[in-house]
């Protein structure tokens, strides 16, 4: 079963980015976000391919229009925070707003509940495994914020499974669709889908039972500006492949049948599948 998402989110959104971490300083940059839209909702109607679209509530408050053509497609919407913060840098009670607010700019705009949520750079750790119990509570039935690895922003090397499982916290439960490992190599997604060679990634997508994937639009935007205060080796990861992105993301379409989350989750047998106890 092959996965297709996308976190919708700016240009600019990038990890270690200082300038994300205050939003008035966004307006100081370039709005790019609907020709990249433009572009991904071509490719989906013309490849006829269903997705979930986990969406910033900053994006919803700022580009309104957007969330209301992703839901009037008939999309799935999820929540990728409100301002794209890490998990792990943010105390229980900033988190808790912060989730509240993109659920709620969200529903506002399409007019049902949202139960599917995404962690900003997978930041959900060992040391921030309340945030599930925070989530649950929220009325969040899915999840996709596992990084079953170890990573420069963290990660839960522990999770150790990285096929659909469900997550045991505090006696509650929550689906969790874990970021897709091949024997602890990432590929199904950002700056590691753009790295590797085509001919790579689709063996790694044959030989894996289950892949999560997990797009940006500015991963197949190759004009945009370059941020001169990341580090080399944020530019190298943020900035490389994004010309050849696209005419991959197009063969992946033609190569593989996709679903949404919520089709996996309606196809999936979750009395078979592992419980992880946090």
């Amino acid at each position: 079963m092959k996965i297709l998402t996308f976190d919708i989110e700016e240009w600019f959104h990038i990890l270690d980015n200082d300038s994300t971490k205050g939003v008035k300083e966004w307006s100081n940059f370039e709005y790019r976000l609907d020709k990249n839209m433009d572009r991904i909702f071509e490719l989906l109607d013309r490849k006829n391919q269903k997705a979930t679209f986990f969406c910033l509530g900053w994006v919803a408050q700022k580009y309104p229009e957007i969330i209301k053509r992703i839901n009037s497609y008939g999309y799935e919407i999820g929540t990728h925070s409100n301002t794209h913060q890490l998990v792990y840098g943010q105390n229980r009670a900033s988190f808790i707003e912060d989730l509240n607010i993109s659920i709620k700019s969200l529903e506002d705009i399409i007019g049902k509940k949202v139960i599917t949520y995404r962690a900003p750079g997978f930041s959900i750790t060992e040391n921030t495994k309340w945030a599930f119990e925070e989530i649950i509570e929220a009325g969040i039935e899915r999840d996709s914020s596992i990084f079953p690895a170890s990573r420069s922003h963290g990660g839960f090397a522990s999770y150790r499974e990285s096929n659909p499982s469900i997550i045991e916290i505090e006696g509650k439960r929550l689906k969790e669709f874990p970021i897709t490992l091949y024997k602890n190599i990432i590929f199904s997604g950002g700056g590691y889908f753009r790295l590797l060679p085509y001919p790579i990634i689709k063996y790694l997508f044959q030989n894996s039972h289950t892949v999560m994937t997990y797009f940006h639009p500015r991963d197949f935007d190759a004009t945009q500006p370059m941020i001169e205060e990341l580090s080399a080796i944020r530019k190298f990861k943020s900035y490389y492949g994004l010309k050849g992105a696209f005419n991959k993301l197009e063969r992946l379409l033609d190569d593989f049948e996709f679903v949404d989350i919520e089709e996996a989750t309606n196809s999936i047998k979750w009395d078979k599948k592992s419980i992880i106890k946090l």
